[in-house]
């Protein structure tokens, strides 16, 4: 061991397994069951593997010191041979929480959104749908039904990326989004009706990233879910609105 690896006091995999150990316990306290509060710690897990990764892809990376050409190409080799387990590390770590990729499972794929898969959801729409609106006290009281059927329409591994994606679609149609919400939403020139009510919701931003990515599976698991046709409907109507 080097000094520079006795000077950084890394946890060891003890530690790092006592401190798994302690957030789960406080987790389930707090009346968060053991296998949402796993998912969650695995995917915090993948996810640093995979800032890492992305952190050390970034170009412009050269050997350290001037030793000449041929030692910059070794170390430029190994550090892509690193680069590359660590990608594999992450992808091993993923799997370990999602599974493998594969379509939705029509028959069984709704029984696999858990409330925790939904909370994330909601967490990531709440700050967005705020940056165009305020809050409505016409929000339906059917958000979880209506994220779940969103959700439902996804695999797990599309779920475990879902704020990014949601992110990704807000900041692409911002400008569309603005005029719907500033027409359709709370105080808009619009009159309240029942066929708008997505839009008084922090749901609406998940409704219509999917009617625009998956139009027909959301439809499916709308029907499914025995949710309001007019939502959908007026939300889509408030989407296609002429400027």
């Amino acid at each position: 061991m080097s000094t520079a690896d006795e000077g950084r006091q890394w946890p060891d995999e003890v530690s790092v397994d006592n401190a798994r150990a302690t957030l789960l316990q406080l987790l389930a306290r707090a009346g968060v069951p053991s296998d949402d509060a796993r998912t969650l710690m695995g995917l915090l897990e993948a996810g640093a593997l995979a800032l890492a990764h992305e952190e050390l892809s970034g170009g412009g990376r050269t050997a350290p010191g001037d030793k000449g050409e041929a030692y910059e190409s070794g170390w430029l080799d190994g550090a892509g041979d690193l680069l590359e387990e660590l990608g594999a590390v992450t992808e091993r770590t993923l799997l370990q929480v999602v599974g493998a990729e594969g379509e939705p499972d029509p028959a069984a794929a709704r029984q696999r959104v858990r409330r925790m898969e939904v909370e994330r959801a909601r967490v990531a729409l709440t700050p967005l749908y705020l940056s165009f609106t305020e809050v409505s006290e016409l929000d339906p009281e059917v958000t979880e039904e209506v994220l779940a059927a969103v959700l439902t329409t996804m695999t797990p591994r599309q779920r475990a990326g879902y704020a990014g994606r949601l992110t990704e679609f807000a900041t692409a149609h911002r400008a569309r989004l603005d005029r719907l919400f500033a027409q359709y939403g709370p105080g808009g020139s619009i009159a309240v009706h029942g066929r708008y009510s997505l839009v008084h919701s922090v749901t609406g931003i998940a409704v219509l990233e999917r009617l625009v990515v998956a139009p027909g599976p959301l439809r499916e698991e709308w029907d499914a879910g025995e949710l309001p046709p007019a939502w959908l409907d007026g939300l889509t109507t408030a989407w296609n609105a002429p400027v």
